[in-house]
């Protein structure tokens, strides 16, 4: 039978039970009322008794331990299964992060639930870096880009580090520190991407090519957005005119994925083809109407098929562990981002202006440049090389 007893000094009650295996132990029950610790001690006992029984189980635990704590100090004992902490995270992500950041969240959210099975509905301590690093195995087995599988473990980073912070668990079972990513697929030029840039007559051939295709018109008005700009996709279809300053010859918005504002100023091949557009009713107005509200998925099938028009459709075969692959394209609409970065590269600008361009920092923006800055800016366009006239 449980039994409560002080020792020498100590305020505290400690509690004499006996374990499932017959042993008998002492335990502090951390309490000073005398009438708590034993609600605590007799607590023990039952679940050394159901331990001995073979019916001790995780809820009945959970239950045992919320009984307590309610008797003991008028508290209720909250328990976060997998399943529910992810999603309601994610049920916060979706108003404060951009529509594509929220997409990665949520599909990473139900890739790693679907992994887990049944036990996403234990208690969120039970996930260990163990449940992590399969996770990033079973992703990269079925073939996935290693670079998106470092984005799923780094995503999984984030919910756990709340939770760590709110005090549900002590540890992050996705930090670097336990979990290691994948090597970064490289391309043969060794950069980290599948993705190449179009070279400015390739560009030309698809300016050329998209005057057949459906909403033709807005598509030659994105291709040179993009590839004068840097501009996403997602970026480039919803632009309005509101971003554009034509006597300024700059363009100001912010793009999804980073939510900082990015000035860049106008190319004269893009402000040529601008001021041939009609005159919008309101600053409102997107620039590429045909091509606004689409989801980057309907986008990038649009795109291809102005690429397979323009005969550019070109692929490359990836290999994965265990023999898996996939093939993936190596030119897609994002490959006009490249170009606008590598063409300035090729043109000897350096980095840091890039990075100002194409909103690669990791610092704030500057919200006013100095006039220095902006010339310097202006040169940096200019380096970009026309497409020609291929309409």
């Amino acid at each position: 039978m449980a039994t409560i007893h002080k020792r020498g000094e100590s305020p505290f009650w400690v509690c004499c039970f006996t374990a499932a295996d017959g042993r008998r132990l002492k335990k502090s029950t951390k309490q000073k009322d005398r009438a708590k610790a034993l609600e605590i001690c007799l607590a023990l006992e039952r679940a050394e008794d159901m331990a001995r029984k073979g019916t001790l189980t995780e809820t009945r635990t959970r239950a045992l331990l919320a009984e307590v704590l309610e008797r003991t100090t008028g508290e209720t004992l909250t328990f976060h299964t997998v399943e529910g902490f992810l999603r309601d995270w994610l049920a916060g992500k979706e108003v404060s992060r951009a529509a594509n950041t929220f997409r990665s969240y949520s599909q990473t959210v139900k890739a790693f639930l679907a992994h887990l099975g049944p036990r996403a509905k234990l208690n969120l301590v039970a996930i260990t870096p163990k449940d992590v690093s399969g996770f990033r195995d079973a992703q990269l087995a079925s073939g996935k880009n290693p670079n998106t599988v470092r984005y799923a473990v780094k995503h999984l980073r984030i919910p756990f580090n709340v939770a760590v912070g709110r005090g549900i668990i002590t540890t992050n079972p996705a930090d670097k520190a336990a979990v290691e990513l994948p090597a970064a697929s490289k391309d043969e030029d060794g950069g980290e991407t599948s993705r190449k840039p179009f070279s400015p007559g390739e560009v030309a051939k698809l300016l050329k090519a998209a005057v057949d295709c459906e909403d033709g018109k807005d598509w030659q008005g994105a291709i040179r957005f993009a590839f004068f700009t840097g501009a996403r996709i997602s970026d480039t279809a919803n632009v309005t005119w509101n971003a554009i300053d034509l006597p300024g010859k700059m363009l100001t918005f912010r793009p999804q994925k980073t939510g900082k504002v990015v000035k860049i100023p106008i190319h004269p091949e893009l402000e040529t083809h601008l001021l041939e557009l009609p005159a919008p009713d309101s600053g409102k107005a997107f620039v590429f109407p045909a091509l606004a509200g689409k989801s980057s998925g309907t986008l990038s099938k649009g795109f291809a098929l102005v690429m397979k028009r323009a005969s550019m459709v070109s692929a490359v075969a990836t290999a994965r562990r265990g023999g898996m692959g996939r093939t993936v394209n190596a030119h897609t609409f994002h490959s006009l981002r490249h170009s606008f970065n590598s063409q300035m590269a090729n043109a000897g600008i350096a980095q840091e202006v890039r990075m100002k361009l194409t909103g690669h920092t990791s610092t704030e923006m500057n919200k006013i440049y100095t006039h220095a800055e902006e010339a310097q800016l202006r040169r940096a366009i200019r380096k970009i090389p026309g497409t020609g006239k291929a309409e």
